[in-house]
């Protein structure tokens, strides 16, 4: 990314080598398990990541990583975010850890989330980051719409749009596409998640519902495709108990899939000057 050219967002940025944005056209399909996944493959790859949850309404990133419970704490800079391991190689940024109560509504109109999220892009201080991953809510709202004006003169380099295999959902990310293309925001590519079913006992890969549909919406609006992403239990249950489902399921077809797009991020580093 390039530096900014105005004071819309300060110089904690100019730092971030990347910036992707996580998308969805509707709630439910897996699209935060996406960018958590994300976020810890490329940390396994070497590369120091930030995770910013801006899903005001629905702020869940806390909670996959088991973190819910800490506070953001401040310092002469700005926010320090908070860190899920001891080399500080990922980082964390969500409202979860700022509000007192985390099963409490959050009611705000559009000038409020606004607000937030640019104070969440110009006030954390990331350090040195590789990779910044934007975990955004469902659909395109005010979130997404500030976000991306506070990012512009930084080029982000785009944004992942998560699907499941059904109709409904894939009709929903072609809007998004739209929204993108209006907006300037490259697509790097659709993921189809939820594609298959990993069986727990023998780690077979069943097709339970409808396939192929992330892909052939990828080949009709000339987007690249990512991979398909299987429903698998254990990933479930690891994104429930906070645990790292890399580092505990290494042979797992589940994670094949995930290490599919943190290698096509890679090769996006690699290929800068």
């Amino acid at each position: 990314m390039s530096a900014p050219m105005n004071d819309s967002v300060v110089d904690h940025l100019s730092a971030v080598r990347h910036v992707i944005l996580v998308m969805s056209g509707k709630g439910g399909v897996g699209k935060s398990t996406v960018a958590t996944q994300i976020a810890l493959g490329l940390r396994h790859a070497g590369k120091k990541v930030g995770l910013l949850d801006v899903d005001l309404c629905g702020p869940s990133i806390p909670r996959m990583f088991n973190v819910h419970h800490q506070d953001v704490h401040q310092c002469s800079e700005g926010w320090l975010p908070v860190f899920v391991d001891k080399e500080q190689k990922l980082a964390l940024m969500s409202i979860g850890f700022l509000v007192e109560n985390e099963q409490e509504a959050i009611i705000w109109r559009g000038p409020k989330k606004t607000a937030m999220i640019k104070q969440f892009l110009r006030d954390v201080v990331w350090r040195d980051i590789d990779y910044l991953i934007i975990d955004t809510p469902p659909g395109t709202s005010d979130e997404h719409i500030s976000a991306i004006e506070n990012l512009k003169t930084y080029n982000p380099d785009g944004a992942i749009l998560v699907t499941t295999p059904q109709a409904v959902s894939v009709g929903d990310v072609k809007r998004e596409i739209t929204f993108c293309r209006k907006t300037h925001i490259p697509v790097i590519g659709i993921i189809e998640n939820m594609s298959g079913f990993v069986c727990p006992n023998c780690t077979e890969c069943t097709n339970v519902f409808s396939k192929g549909g992330g892909q052939s919406l990828a080949k009709e609006y000339h987007v690249p495709f990512l991979g398909c992403i299987p429903l698998d239990p254990e990933l479930s249950k690891s994104c429930d108990e906070g645990k790292d489902f890399i580092e505990h399921y290494e042979g797992s077809p589940t994670l094949q899939a995930i290490q599919k797009v943190v290698n096509r991020l890679v090769q996006i580093d690699r290929d800068l000057p």
